[in-house]
């Protein structure tokens, strides 16, 4: 089985190999794009940036998406310590808090925690620790998860890894936007990027047909643009 990549509106993906389903920033209950319902989506790794509403899924009613994903499946949840020990007071069982720099092994290959300058509050107001991004090896390929970022100089490191795939945040606002991410592009020369966190709300607004031409145009990277809920192999 290929690598597949599956957007669900927002910023909320989910990466399949033959053997794995891995979550990433889990919001569906509020997330007008959504394919698809919180008790729905499948994973055995959730992975999480970073702990704002839009990215945990938490709702009005006190309910957090994240929190019921990881109790339903069984999840292992990866995210930065501080929000790690959040997340288990809320009751997930089986989280690991890691830190900038750091890479985890598992099963499915490898997990390595980026720098992603933003902010992290907690929806209780409780600070979660530096926000973050991931670089995932698996099944051949690695795959950078940006996470809510600006545009930083770093990113030529991140690069160097050598990148079959970038997702990045294009929406502005909250984000880098649409022409700070060709920059990043530049920076990480990934073989394929795909944008996300953008066309949520009115503010995130974005002309992703745009921003397409441009990256075929200034970048020597593929763009692919998903619809939610819908399969992009990725090789």
């Amino acid at each position: 089985m290929a690598l597949q990549l599956l957007w669900h509106g927002h910023g909320t993906w989910s990466l399949h190999t033959a053997d794995h389903k891995i979550l990433i920033d889990p919001f569906f209950t509020g997330n007008p794009a959504a394919d698809i319902t919180a008790d729905q989506v499948e994973a055995d790794i959730i992975l999480l940036t970073h702990g704002h509403g839009d990215h945990l899924g938490a709702n009005e009613d006190g309910t957090i998406d994240l929190v019921e994903i990881a109790q339903r499946t069984g999840a292992e949840v990866i995210t930065m310590v501080e929000t790690a020990t959040w997340l288990a007071g809320k009751g997930v069982k089986k989280v690991t808090g890691m830190n900038l720099g750091g890479t985890f092994k598992l099963p499915l290959g490898s997990v390595r925690m980026t720098l992603a300058p933003h902010s992290n509050g907690l929806p209780d107001g409780t600070y979660g620790g530096p926000p973050a991004g991931f670089v995932i090896e698996t099944a051949g390929r690695k795959v950078y998860f940006a996470g809510d970022t600006s545009l930083f100089s770093d990113m030529k490191l991140i690069g160097e890894l050598g990148l079959d795939a970038a997702i990045l945040p294009v929406g502005d606002f909250y984000t880098m936007g649409a022409e700070d991410s060709i920059r990043a592009v530049k920076l990480l020369q990934p073989t394929h990027v795909i944008p996300g966190h953008y066309n949520t709300w009115p503010v995130i607004a974005q002309n992703i047909e745009e921003w397409t031409t441009k990256v075929r145009h200034e970048t020597n990277a593929t763009p692919h643009v998903p619809i939610p809920g819908q399969r992009l192999s990725l090789g």
